[in-house]
């Protein structure tokens, strides 16, 4: 019905998904797998849909503007942040890159604020050894 064998897959597989959620329901029906026929064909053409709109608008805007070139202090801080603990690293982002306060932070995160603090502090201390690695393997 649908022609691509990906998409078919795919849809089939998010039918099945969707029966499983309802099967208490759906095994009282004289046929379920009629209703994972049309639940896959109407998410084949969803997908289809979804797929044309794409194509229209791209035609309506044309292809996005060239990106600029990537700083590379910018790509060498993100390298650096990647070694950072996980949980330090979140909380480095939120307060220097989004701008929140250690109170916000606290907050979002349901961590106290001491905890907030020294793992910040943790965090810098971490970031600034990578960044000096990273210097030193550049010199």
């Amino acid at each position: 019905m649908v022609g691509n064998l990906s998409e078919v897959e795919d849809a089939v597989q998010e039918a099945y998904t969707r029966a499983w959620q309802r099967w208490g329901r759906l095994r009282a029906y004289a046929d379920p797998e009629a209703w994972v026929r049309t639940v896959a064909y109407r998410v084949a053409v969803s997908s289809w849909r979804k797929a044309v709109n794409r194509v229209t608008a791209h035609r309506r805007h044309g292809p996005p503007a060239d990106a600029p070139e990537l700083d590379p202090g910018l790509l060498n801080l993100a390298a650096a942040l990647r070694k950072v603990p996980p949980d330090q690293r979140r909380l480095l982002v939120l307060h220097y890159v989004v701008g929140l306060s250690v109170e916000a932070i606290a907050q979002e995160t349901g961590t106290p604020t001491g905890t907030v603090k020294s793992r910040l502090s943790r965090g810098r201390a971490a970031l600034r050894a990578e960044l000096q690695e990273e210097a030193e393997h550049d010199v």
